[in-house]
This record gives C-alpha cells, structure tokens and sequence, in this order.
C-alpha cells in the first residue's frame, strides 16, 4: 500500500471523483484541495479513516495554497472549466494558475505533477478555452519539465455534462440541434479509464515529461453521438442541422441566460464551445496514447445506456 502523500487540485468535480477513489484504492494519502470543500464530504467515504482530508483553496489565488502541498509527492491538477463565468476565466486558471502551482510545486520538492489538460487544443486556436489550456501546458513544462499531461476527448460517465445534458434535452425538446451539421468527429472516452491513467502515470517513471492523448476504441461524429443517445432513450426527435454561421446566435441567447440567472442556469452551448467545434477532436499520431499505458479504453456500450436509463420515458412511467 501506498503511504504518499497525493495533493489534488479540482478533486470534487466529475473526473475527480474517480481520480479519487482509484488513487485511495491504490492506499495513497489524498490531500483534496477546492473552492467549496464542505460539498465534497462524500468524497471521504472512498478511503479508510484520515486517508482523505479536504482543504479549501483556490487555484485562481495561489496564496490561498500556500502551506498545503509541501510534503506532496504528487500534484494532481483537475481543475478547469468549460465555460466562463464571473471571476472564472480561462486564462486565470488554466494558464497562470497553472503555471503558479507548477512553480510552487517545483519549489517544494514536489516529485510528480499530473495535468488533465484536453484533446484538440492544438487545432482550435481561434478558441480562448483552447489558448489557454495549449499555454498553460507550455508554462507548465517551463516550469515543472518532468510534468505529465493527460488530453481526454469529451468525457463520458454517470455524471458526465455532455451524454446527460442531450438525453434531457431528447426528453424536453422538439427538436435536436446538430452544430455544424453534426459533422464534427469525437472520441468519447469513459471516465473510469482517465482515473486509472492518473494512477499508472504516477506508478511509472516513463511517463514523466511525456503528453498523453486519451481516446475511446469509437470516432464518432456529433450527429452519430446524439442519434446513439436517442436510440439509447427510444426516442423520436428530429435533428436540425445548425450551420456554424448561424449556431453563435443560439450561443448568444445561451449565454444571455447564464448571466441573467446569475450563473445558476449553464449555457448550453457557447460561442467559444462552437469554435472548439469546427476541429475534430480525436487522437493523432504524435503523442503517447491509452495503449502505451497499457489500457483498454472502455467503450460507449458498455457504460452509457446503464445511467441514460433514466431518462427513458418508459422506464420511467414503470417507476412510477
């Protein structure tokens, strides 16, 4: 059993739910640190007593890290987000945040640091979200050289914000947007899969300095996801093809309403979204994949129709 020390950074959202409960498994010590550490209690539950500890602090004020990863052997860096709100921003956190946590990281003796970064950010510059995690992978390196990074497509799991998001809306709504005319191609990648190549990377010294782009075994494209989704839920819907020139009007209004609702309702798609959409998002040759960590990515199949269940109409009314 692992007795290191394992500070996670972003360790309460989805994929750290699984990073966690992978890495306690394995016996190490797990230093959670985030926002809003009292909603992620659950997290506990996943280790024996005083295995995991949850700290507050946040990576858009590095100050407020300070005294908490010193005697770490690893860094775990979890935290993003896929849309800006607020004082949330894309630059502050994925590019300097990142950058100041690599250099307070380094300065500590830190031996490992594990960044979740994501896939196609080479082919998307006209995207922010984009720039910024491509430069926070450069100043990472610069600053922390033996780093891993780990790039997932889009990230499929029970509580997943994509598969989830369009089975609600197969339910509510008339019709099914298709961005770009659905022509846009993804490699959905389970959730479980990235929570094992965190912990293979941290167990093998050839993973350092190395960049991982994590794929499931399918490309499929947009279209082909969301008639999967609704073949899953029986439904019925029609597909609307939204050109690129006309799917930012739609963000626009998306937009609008997450800021009158104060950010209490999320965008369904925005400006900066549709923009990461014009690339394809799938593995290329020029870096490390699932298979040189000895993994087998697990496929939609096997995961997916389990959790969109609940979402059938059908099933739903024998529930009931």
């Amino acid at each position: 059993m692992e007795q290191r020390v394992v500070t996670i950074i972003g360790g309460t959202g989805f994929i750290g739910r699984y990073v966690v409960k992978v890495l306690a498994s394995a016996g190490y010590t797990l230093r959670i640190i985030s926002r809003h550490p009292n909603a992620a209690l659950h997290l506990k539950t996943a280790g024996n007593v005083g295995q995991i500890v949850l700290m507050e602090g946040d990576l858009t004020n590095p100050a407020s890290l300070i005294g908490k990863i010193e005697d770490s052997y690893a860094i775990v860096n979890l935290a993003g987000i896929l849309f800006e709100g607020g004082s949330q921003k894309f630059a502050k956190l994925h590019t300097h945040g990142t950058e100041k946590l690599a250099q307070m990281a380094k300065a500590a003796g830190v031996t490992r640091f594990i960044q979740i970064s994501a896939l196609g950010i080479e082919k998307s510059g006209s995207s922010k979200y984009a720039r910024s995690k491509l430069m926070g992978e450069k100043l990472l390196f610069q600053a922390f050289p033996g780093a891993t990074v780990l790039r997932p497509s889009i990230v499929f799991g029970p509580e997943d914000n994509f598969f989830n998001m369009f089975a609600r809306m197969a339910r509510v709504m008339p019709a099914l947007p298709l961005i770009g005319g659905g022509e846009t191609r993804f490699q959905p990648v389970y959730v479980g899969d990235i929570a094992k190549a965190v912990e293979v990377c941290l167990k093998r010294p050839d993973t350092v300095g190395q960049i991982y782009e994590l794929g499931g075994p399918e490309v499929l494209t947009f279209k082909s996801i969301i008639s999967y989704i609704q073949k899953v839920l029986g439904s019925q819907k029609m597909q609307v093809r939204i050109p690129f020139a006309v799917a930012p009007l739609i963000a626009i209004a998306e937009e609008l309403k997450h800021t009158l609702s104060f950010g209490w309702m999320k965008p369904m798609i925005t400006r900066d979204q549709i923009k990461l959409m014009k690339s394809d998002n799938v593995v290329g040759t020029g870096y490390m994949q699932f298979a040189n960590l000895g993994i087998s990515p697990t496929a939609l199949e096997v995961v997916v129709p389990e959790y969109l269940s609940r979402y059938n109409k059908k099933l739903y009314v024998n529930a009931k």
